[in-house]
């Protein structure tokens, strides 16, 4: 969901490159859903991998996502649409899409796990999973409730390894008890890992070793069951940067987790708003308020305590209108959140810093 863009549309040319690289690499894991870029990661998939390479050079994951179906009989046509929209005969991957307590009841009325092991007999699909944002318990029912899953994919990070919310570590010993490989999402936490506030910033430095982007994405794929780490890379640079401590991976040492324990105290008493800007939030936005990059401002004047966020947001964030405080409570996007985030309350504490 974070390929490189040219305005509105994905640059096609630059993820070639990146695409290139990753496979010439060695690494083989690509990750894309309906949604993710207003539909246009599927297509970008196909024009970039698919259409250039064999099939058996790369693994294929896509999602079945709640809200683009709302019967049964409405399943297997939107998977067909996929398969065609990404220029490919079967998925290696198919998950159920940021399952938890509020839309599992849905997938089950419109039996869409069952669906989905159909076309898995089928061939249409060889591993069925889920990607999820919830509390422990209720990965912990789904599990239970559907032990033929096969993966699980959550999100994991160093910032929320014991956050109360997102239960990072809770989550991963639910899937370790289940005997289900972990995928990881937002190790980096949407960049908030590589963005540090100046403190934080400091610790890593002083190890004189990686990027900051380095220390997250080995710290989540240093744990035993972890099948891939999903670093949601959106520059060639990134690409690059990645490859070079993952193409040899090593775990944390001592010293570097020991520093990574002090960048997670340091995140702890800045009061940040822990949004990842994956984006879910604004699609169904009736005033089209640019809510992640609002909050993105946000934690940027927290940091920094400078002008410069004052600028971003009147400049370049709000130039048509859409000011935290045109939020007309409505609450779509908090239903939306994977972070669960209380975004109406949020967006009224944006409006008082910035409408002053």
């Amino acid at each position: 969901m974070r390929l490189p863009m040219i305005g509105e549309d994905v640059d096609l040319e630059q993820t070639k490159k990146m695409v290139d690289a990753f496979l010439d690499a060695g690494f083989n894991y690509f990750d894309t859903a309906h949604g993710y870029i207003q539909g246009k990661s599927e297509t970008a998939l196909k024009a970039c991998l698919t259409s250039r390479y064999p099939r058996d050079r790369y693994i294929l994951t896509d999602k079945l996502t709640g809200n683009f179906f709302q019967k049964e009989e409405d399943i297997r046509p939107f998977f067909e649409s996929q398969l065609e929209a990404c220029g490919v005969d079967y998925f290696d991957f198919y998950l159920m899409h940021a399952q938890g307590a509020g839309n599992f009841d849905h997938y089950k009325e419109c039996r869409a796990y069952e669906t989905a092991f159909e076309l898995k007999k089928e061939g249409k699909i060889r591993h069925v999973g889920i990607s999820f944002h919830d509390k422990a318990e209720v990965l912990e029912q789904i599990l239970t409730e559907y032990p033929e899953v096969e993966v699980v994919q959550i999100q994991f990070n160093y910032v929320d390894y014991e956050d109360l919310v997102v239960q990072s570590r809770r989550c991963y010993e639910v899937c370790r008890k289940h005997n289900k490989p972990v995928i990881v999402m937002e190790p980096v936490k949407g960049g908030n890992l590589v963005n540090l506030p100046e403190e934080a910033e400091k610790v890593l430095e002083d190890l004189h070793g990686g990027s900051a982007a380095s220390y997250a994405l080995r710290f989540a794929a240093g744990f035993p069951g972890m099948m891939m780490v999903l670093s949601g890379m959106s520059t060639l640079g990134q690409m690059e940067d990645n490859i070079s401590f993952m193409k040899d991976f090593k775990p944390l040492d001592e010293k570097e987790m020991e520093a990574v324990h002090k960048v997670q105290e340091i995140f702890h008493k800045q009061n940040l708003i822990p949004c990842t800007g994956c984006r879910y939030c604004t699609d169904g936005c009736p005033k089209h308020i640019l809510i992640p990059d609002l909050f993105a401002v946000m934690n940027t004047k927290q940091i920094h305590h400078d002008w410069n966020a004052d600028y971003y947001y009147d400049a370049v964030h709000t130039t048509q209108g859409r000011k935290a405080s045109d939020c007309i409570k409505c609450g779509k996007c908090e239903k939306a959140c994977p972070q669960h985030l209380p975004i109406r309350k949020l967006l009224a504490d944006v409006a008082k810093e910035f409408e002053k």
